[in-house]
């Protein structure tokens, strides 16, 4: 008896780092377009519209993907989903590469939509981290893996400099088989948790139970919110620093990475601070931190030392407020169904990530170099959220599943 423990908290250390890095390296291709965006605007001659569009694609797929995702790991398995779209996701970064090589926007934008598939990992990590920690913990370890979102800040400072070290090529090459790589690994070292049970209830009935759930929708709406404001910063935000600040891809590319860092850092102390406080206070800290930054950042604060301090504030805002959702909904799901509800609250995420990118292409001021209307519209929804949390959601995050379901 005494020397299972530490071979069980082996094993769920090694379990949570290799599903934290399968979710990094395929977050970091989900990201692949971003980065490159003005490259290809350039090169493509693309309109605002278009830049924004062919940069929100990926998220479109990688968003409603999860609730497909989320259902098929509450039935296959993590280890099994892990290995499988690793792979999978290696074939559109290729594809990449030739849409990219042959200057084709139709034909980019098909490639982008299909690389969509390398962000659905997220709903498959979460039910199974959740399988191997008990309640006093998960919030934390849940945070841990949600730090592989952190994908996307090595794709932004990685991404233009591999470009410019290896070739257009070489890097989409180079990102295959690392994702090729890490479903490798994943087969052989990954293992499901002992006290993970298959769901074999067919697909379609098991996400209509998840989405009558009204935890589900709660933490749909506010997940759209704090992650949807993450992807949306951390997809467009190197077209925004060009556009307002006049900074180059690399410049841009760099400082995009260090939002996605604090965004990164904030998110296992969000699910942390959930576990000894409440995932509602939180959560609301967040909304209300995110909605007071979005009007300072619309006041084109001075580049470097002001804009940077307040971007960063906005990401750790925003990753704080990712962690305490996801605590909130582990201790809220019925087990049996924690792989579904994710699915379903990390495509509302997603999805709260696809449409600002558009809203913002839409409403820039290209006269003034100003996205003022886009974060204004940015500042009402999150205080909009955040008075959905004080008037609806009476639970503390805390408590038990049937009070949070009720209401």
């Amino acid at each position: 008896m005494t020397t299972s423990a530490p071979a069980s908290s082996s094993l769920q250390t090694r379990n949570l780092l290799l599903a934290l890095w399968a979710f990094t390296i395929t977050f970091w291709a989900w990201n692949l377009i971003g980065p490159l965006g003005a490259s290809y605007s350039e090169q493509l001659g693309l309109s605002t519209q278009q830049k924004s569009l062919l940069v929100a694609t990926p998220v479109l797929v990688g968003s409603l993907g999860r609730i497909v995702t989320g259902a098929l790991t509450d039935r296959y398995g993590g280890r099994l989903m892990f290995t499988v779209l690793s792979a999978v996701s290696a074939i559109p970064v290729l594809l990449v590469d030739i849409a990219g090589n042959h200057s084709s926007f139709g034909f980019l934008l098909i490639c982008a939509f299909l690389l969509g598939i390398a962000g659905t990992t997220f709903a498959i990590g979460v039910p199974f981290v959740s399988a191997w920690f008990d309640a006093s913990r998960r919030g934390f370890a849940v945070g841990v893996f949600g730090a592989g979102m952190g994908g996307t800040a090595l794709s932004a400072f990685f991404t233009p400099r591999f470009v410019t070290w290896f070739g257009y090529t070489l890097t989409h090459v180079i990102i295959a088989i690392a994702l090729v790589a890490t479903a490798a690994v994943c087969w052989i070292a990954m293992t499901d948790s002992p006290s993970w049970k298959p769901n074999v209830d067919p697909v379609v009935p098991k996400l209509a139970a998840a989405a009558k759930l009204p935890v589900t929708w709660q933490m749909s709406f506010l997940y759209a919110v704090t992650f949807g404001g993450f992807v949306a910063f951390s997809t467009y935000l190197p077209t925004y620093l060009g556009d307002v600040y006049s900074f180059d891809l690399t410049g841009a590319g760099t400082r995009t990475a260090g939002f996605a860092l604090a965004a990164v850092i904030g998110r296992p102390i969000g699910g942390w601070l959930s576990d000894r406080l409440s995932a509602k206070l939180i959560v609301l800290i967040s909304l209300f931190g995110a909605a007071a930054l979005s009007v300072v950042i619309a006041t084109k604060p001075d580049p470097e030392l002001a804009a940077g301090a307040a971007f960063v504030a906005m990401a750790f805002a925003l990753g704080i407020g990712t962690g305490g959702v996801f605590a909130w909904v582990t201790k809220s799901a019925p087990p049996e169904r924690v792989g579904s509800v994710t699915g379903i609250v990390g495509a509302a995420g997603g999805l709260g990530g696809y449409f600002p990118p558009l809203v913002m292409g839409a409403t820039y001021n290209e006269a003034t170099h100003s996205y003022t209307v886009g974060l204004l519209l940015l500042c009402c929804t999150a205080l909009l959220a955040a008075l959905f949390v004080i008037i609806r959601m009476r639970s503390s995050g805390d408590s038990s599943r049937q009070q949070v379901a009720a209401a």
